[in-house]
C-alpha cells in the first residue's frame, strides 16, 4: 500500500495529531474500493437517536468484530448488522496497517465505523465514550469531499476550533483529548473527485474492549 505521511504530524491540541495528506491518491482509491465492497456486504443504514428515534443525517455501516449502532434503545456496540442480522465484514488489512502506523502502542482496533456524508449531512458535537478501552486513541480517515471538523474539550461548553479535513487526511486523538467533544459542521460539495457523485466517507477506527 502506498502511504504518504505528508508533512510532519501537526499537534492541533494536547493529544490530537493531524496528518495532512497521509494517504496519497492511489492509497485513497484502493481504500475507497475496499470500503465500497464492504458496503455491499454490510449496507449503510440510518442510525436513530436514543429515545426519540430521530434519524441522523449521516448514514453508516461498520467492519471488524464489533460495530457501533444507535437507535431508540441507545448507543452500543454489537456483533451483527441491525438490519441484515449478519456479522460485520472483516476489517480490511489496509485499515489495520494504518492503525499500526498511527496507534502502534495501542491494542488492535475492534471496530471501524463507516460514516457516509452527503452535501447536507452534519454531525453534532459529541464524545466517543461508548468504548471500555479509553486508553487507546481514536483514528479517523477522510475520503472524498472536504469536511469542516470542529474540536472542543472534555466539556460541551469548552472553546472549539475548526480544521478542514481533506481527502486523504488522518487525525488521531487520545490521552487528554480522548473524550474531547467533536463534530462535523459542513461538507464542501465538489471539493474532491474521489467518490462518484461526491460526498465524504469517514472511517473511524476504535478499540472497544479492554485489552488483557
Amino acid at each position: 500500500m502506498s502511504i504518504v505521511s505528508g508533512p510532519a504530524a501537526v499537534a492541533v491540541a494536547p493529544g490530537v495529531d493531524y496528518f495532512p495528506g497521509f494517504l496519497d491518491r492511489a492509497a485513497q482509491e484502493a481504500l475507497r474500493d475496499e470500503i465500497l465492497a464492504i458496503l455491499i456486504e454490510a449496507p449503510a443504514f440510518r442510525p436513530r437517536m436514543p429515545r426519540t428515534g430521530k434519524p441522523l443525517s449521516v448514514r453508516m455501516s461498520n467492519c471488524g468484530p464489533l460495530g457501533w449502532v444507535s437507535d431508540e434503545s441507545g448507543y452500543r456496540y454489537q456483533r451483527r448488522h441491525p438490519e441484515t442480522g449478519r456479522a460485520w465484514p472483516d476489517m480490511a488489512p489496509r485499515l489495520l496497517e494504518i492503525w499500526m502506523r498511527l496507534a502502534a502502542d495501542a491494542p488492535p482496533p475492534e471496530a471501524c465505523l463507516i460514516n457516509l456524508y452527503d452535501a447536507r449531512a452534519r454531525m453534532g458535537l459529541h464524545q466517543d465514550r461508548d468504548e471500555q478501552e479509553l486508553a487507546a486513541p481514536v483514528v479517523s480517515l477522510s475520503l472524498g469531499d472536504t469536511a469542516l471538523f470542529r474540536l472542543g474539550g472534555p466539556e460541551r461548553g469548552d472553546r472549539t476550533r475548526s480544521l478542514r479535513l481533506l481527502s486523504g487526511d488522518a487525525i488521531a486523538f487520545g490521552g487528554p483529548a480522548r473524550l474531547a467533544f467533536h463534530g462535523i459542521d459542513r461538507i464542501t460539495p465538489g471539493s474532491s473527485t474521489l467518490l462518484a457523485g461526491g460526498g465524504r466517507i469517514n472511517l473511524t477506527l476504535r478499540r472497544v474492549t479492554r485489552a488483557d
